[in-house]
């Protein structure tokens, strides 16, 4: 009854309400039209406005990946050229590859420096020592895009490394940058300076989503594969120990003093020489505080500038003497020009011209045997060691390579040599030594 009683009343008032409309309709109506226009443009505004968030929004969050990735040292990302991922297009290039990884299999670190233009020390010893334990590389294949000249391309290499006590091969995926000669042949340029404009290229390649779908199936396959295979597992845990341990006993083997004292034992003990190894810069490369390629830069060496060497370090770093103190190059940018002799008598010798005369002011300890050079003789072998004394826990004085060209002083019946290599006597098994 109540609710018949207040649908008469609302009925009744929308009457009235209706009536009064119809009545006013001259004022209500354009109101009724303002009240709509209103509304709409209400809502186009708060879409332009929403629109605008989410503009900024993108904005926002392209500035962070480009912060995020600037982080990481990869700079220029977000203006990298979008290139297809193309697969064993340039069959030059995979015969290059080809060739490449074969010589890494065989250890055949001459032939490998050859086509890598910034093989540095560790990685040559990284190959000879790898070779003892692998097997040719199966399933190449090579991605490509294009250089940033027209003769040059980013190449993708994945490949199957079979090790010889492991019947399960391992796959992996390299990253090169090849550059074309004059002659049609191509050669790797990798660097890893973050001022160098192929690295910048490079790194900014790797965000690509091409290449992070080839990244994720080869990685996806190798943690599977160590995941399932506990031989796998077991086996990749030692090699990489044992790559460590046989890197740096090779590096340690290698290293001898740049800086040495040499004295007579007939002369006061106050007669002290010492023998300075001077180099040179043969690009312009960076002056770090330290050995690392994220130390502070404290200037740009040129081409040509002269340093004196304090150490050349196994790292692939030389600390050199600057401005009265000392800073690193890379190894692989200097190349020596002579060894110069500082002695108490004021022998200093400075003057490439003068390098010879430097050379004879190191004086040797007196022995009985004649230091009368009987001519010149070379090296037949990589990696021959110069020793202090003819035997081979004597201690090493440096290391010489095919070509290196020393002064013969005697023969020794014990299957040694006794020769003079820039400016110092020692030892070389006879077995390494031709005539000139």
């Amino acid at each position: 009854m109540n609710d018949k009683k207040t649908f008469s009343v609302i009925k009744e008032k929308f009457s009235i309400i209706k009536e009064w409309v119809y009545e006013h309709s001259k004022i209500v109506m354009p109101v009724f039209l303002i009240l709509c226009i209103l509304i709409t443009v209400l809502i186009a505004v708060n879409a332009n406005k929403r629109e605008a968030l989410e503009k900024q929004a993108a904005e926002a969050a392209l500035a962070a990946q480009a912060n995020a990735v600037a982080s990481e040292g990869i700079t220029n990302t977000l203006e990298a050229p979008v290139y297809d991922l193309e697969e064993n297009t340039h069959p030059e290039i995979n015969s290059f590859i080809k060739d490449y990884y074969d010589a890494m299999a065989k250890g055949d670190v001459l032939t490998v420096a050859s086509m890598n233009t910034n093989l540095n020390e560790v990685e040559k010893i990284r190959i000879k020592e790898q070779s003892k334990y692998i097997e040719p590389f199966q399933d190449i294949t090579v991605y490509t895009k294009p250089g940033l000249t027209d003769s040059s391309y980013v190449a993708y290499v994945t490949s199957k490394t079979k090790f010889k006590d492991l019947e399960t091969p391992l796959p992996g995926l390299q990253t090169y940058y090849l550059e074309s000669t004059e002659n049609g042949d191509y050669r790797i340029y990798n660097t890893t300076s973050d001022d160098d404009p192929i690295y910048e290229y490079v790194s900014s390649l790797v965000i690509q989503d091409d290449y992070i779908d080839l990244q994720n199936r080869i990685t996806v396959e190798y943690n599977d594969l160590l995941a399932e295979n506990t031989e796998v597992n077991e086996f990749v845990a030692y090699f990489t120990e044992k790559m460590k341990e046989e890197i740096g006993e090779a590096l340690a083997s290698m290293e001898s003093p740049a800086t040495e004292e040499v004295t007579d034992e007939t002369a006061p003990s106050d007669n002290v020489a010492v023998v300075v190894t001077k180099v040179k810069a043969t690009d312009v490369v960076n002056i770090r505080k330290s050995d690392s390629e994220t130390a502070d830069k404290i200037d740009k060496a040129q081409i040509g500038q002269e340093f004196n060497l304090i150490e050349e370090k196994g790292n692939g770093w030389s600390e050199i003497e600057y401005n009265g103190g000392s800073a690193f190059i890379k190894t692989e940018f200097l190349e020596a020009v002579q060894t110069v002799t500082i002695g108490d008598e004021n022998t200093e010798n400075t003057d490439g011209d003068n390098t010879d005369n430097a050379e004879e002011t190191v004086q040797e300890p007196q022995t009985s045997t004649s230091t009368t050079s009987k001519g010149t003789v070379k090296i037949n072998d990589s990696g021959v060691r110069l020793r202090k004394e003819a035997s081979t826990d004597a201690e090493i004085i440096t290391t010489l390579y095919t070509g290196d060209k020393l002064e013969l002083v005697e023969s020794m019946t014990s299957g040694w040599s006794k020769v003079k290599y820039k400016g110092e006597f020692g030892y070389v098994k006879s077995e390494f030594l031709d005539e000139e």
